[in-house]
C-alpha cells in the first residue's frame, strides 16, 4: 500500500476562510474519538463551526453504540461543532447525510443512496455514517456532527474487518481520493444544507433514499414492524403506514431498517 497523503489543515482553512463551518481546522494523527475532541472546544463561542479531523481513531462512535474504526490515512474522520443551530438533532442528521451524499457526488462523481437514517450506501454496501450528539448548556443546545467516510481502503481490508458489508471511494472509483479536497466539499455542502428550510432537506433526503412509497421492515425497541413509507417527520422520524395497524412514527435513535 502506498503512503497516504496527510490531511492539510491550512489548505482546508484557506478554502473555508470566509465560511462559518470549517473556518478553523484541527487535525490529529490519532485520537480515540473526534466527537470527544470537538466537545472539548465547546466552552468558547468562537469555536462554532470548528472541524476536528483525525488520520485514525480507536473508539469512534456510531448509532446505537456501534463502533466506527479508522485506520491511518484511509478515511475522512471528522466532527463539526455547532454551538448555535435552529435545527433539532433529527433534522441535523438528515441535513448532514444529504451534505455527505452531495459532496461525494460532486467531488468524486459517485452517486450514493441513503439508508435510514444516516448511512450512505454504494451498491448496498456502507460508505459513510453520521452521528449527531447533543448537549444542553445553560438552556442552549450544542451539537457535534460526526462524519466517517471510507476513502482509500482496499477490498481485502474491508472484507476482513467488516465481512464484505462496506465499500470505499477508491473501490468505487478505481482511483486515489484527495481527502483534503473532499473535506472542503463536504464542509461547503454541510453549511449549505444547514441553512436550507426543513422541507427542502426532507425532500432531498427522500429523493436520495428512494424510500417514499417503499414497503419496509424496521426494527424498533426490539420489535419488528412492516409497512409502507409515507415520509419523514423532522422531529418524530420515519412515517410508516403499518400493514396491520395505523400510521406510526419511528424515531431515528431507536430504529433501524431490517437487513
Amino acid at each position: 500500500m502506498s503512503e497516504y497523503r496527510p490531511l492539510e489543515a491550512e489548505r482546508i482553512e484557506n478554502a473555508r476562510k470566509e465560511a462559518a463551518i470549517g473556518r478553523k481546522i484541527v487535525v490529529f494523527k490519532s485520537t480515540a474519538s473526534t466527537n470527544d475532541i470537538a466537545w472539548q472546544y465547546a466552552n468558547r463561542p468562537a469555536n462554532h463551526g470548528l472541524c476536528v479531523l483525525a488520520e485514525s481513531q480507536t473508539r469512534g462512535r456510531g448509532r446505537r453504540g456501534r463502533k466506527w474504526y479508522g485506520s491511518p490515512g484511509q478515511s475522512i474522520l471528522c466532527s463539526i461543532l455547532l454551538l448555535r443551530s435552529s435545527l433539532e438533532s433529527e433534522l441535523l442528521t438528515l441535513a448532514a447525510v444529504v451534505a455527505a451524499a452531495e459532496a461525494v457526488r460532486q467531488f468524486c462523481h459517485v452517486s450514493c443512496r441513503i439508508k435510514w437514517p444516516n448511512d450512505l450506501l454504494i451498491a448496498d454496501k456502507k460508505l459513510a455514517g453520521i452521528l449527531v450528539e447533543k448537549k444542553t448548556v445553560k438552556n442552549k443546545q450544542q451539537f457535534v456532527i460526526g462524519i466517517g467516510i471510507n476513502c482509500s481502503q482496499e477490498q481485502a481490508h474491508l472484507e476482513s474487518r467488516l465481512h464484505n458489508s462496506a465499500v470505499s471511494l477508491k473501490m468505487a472509483t478505481g482511483r486515489d481520493i484527495d481527502r483534503s479536497g473532499l473535506v472542503c466539499e463536504l464542509l461547503g455542502e454541510l453549511e449549505f444544507w444547514l441553512e436550507r428550510p426543513a422541507n427542502e432537506v426532507i425532500d432531498k433526503w427522500l429523493q436520495l433514499s428512494g424510500m417514499l412509497g417503499l414497503h419496509l421492515c424496521v426494527e424498533c425497541d426490539g420489535k419488528t414492524y412492516r409497512g409502507t413509507c409515507r415520509g419523514i417527520d423532522p422531529v418524530q422520524g420515519l412515517i410508516l403506514q403499518l400493514d396491520r395497524g395505523p400510521i406510526r412514527f419511528f424515531p431515528a435513535g431507536q430504529t433501524s431498517i431490517c437487513t
